[in-house]
């Protein structure tokens, strides 16, 4: 016999789970009323954020479903008018730098439009390295794994994961070739 889990369970496992549960419109209310206070007075971020490092910066305005699945080391820096939709755990690791109006996408929807009917959704975790830089505008989709110190283009949309040190841009995201200047490319 399969235990009962709820609703957030589900969502927290990445499982297909139904975002009009009572448990997860409190949570995302919550969420709101906190970001209300955040945005237009600057509040402190440790307080619904899942962990934030030493001299962590988040520009309002700022955007997220929950907060507390959010896990930002130190030093990490997001820039004004970002969307972090964070059904499942999102990590960005030390010194990353996030450009303005960056989205950083875990959720996701089935594929299969009986299930999308049943507004069912699930989370895929994402990774972002120590020392990225992801330029303005980019997009990060469900489950993408970003390794350390890779650069991600602005503008760029990121459908595969990216290793460590690459530097990648458009959409989809590619690598580029080396020698070209940051300047291009951000």
């Amino acid at each position: 016999m399969i235990p009962y889990r709820s609703e957030k369970q589900k969502m927290l496992a990445g499982d297909l789970y139904s975002a009009s549960d009572p448990e997860l419109q409190h949570d995302m209310a919550q969420c709101a009323q906190w970001l209300v206070r955040y945005n237009n007075l600057n509040g402190s971020l440790p307080e619904r954020l899942g962990a934030v490092g030493e001299n962590a910066c988040i520009r309002p305005p700022f955007h997220c479903d929950y907060g507390y699945n959010i896990f930002l080391g130190d030093n990490v820096f997001l820039n004004f008018n970002c969307i972090v939709l964070d059904v499942v755990p999102i990590r960005i690791g030390d010194g990353a730098q996030i450009g303005p109006g960056v989205q950083i996408l875990s959720a996701d929807h089935p594929r299969d439009a009986a299930l999308r009917q049943k507004m069912l959704e699930f989370g895929r975790p994402i990774t972002i390295g120590r020392n990225v830089w992801i330029g303005g505008g980019a997009i990060i989709l469900p489950g993408i794994t970003i390794g350390d110190n890779a650069i991600i283009g602005a503008g760029s949309v990121v459908t595969h994961d990216v290793a460590a040190d690459a530097t990648v841009a458009g959409n989809p995201a590619r690598p580029l070739h080396t020698g070209l200047h940051s300047r291009q490319i951000t």
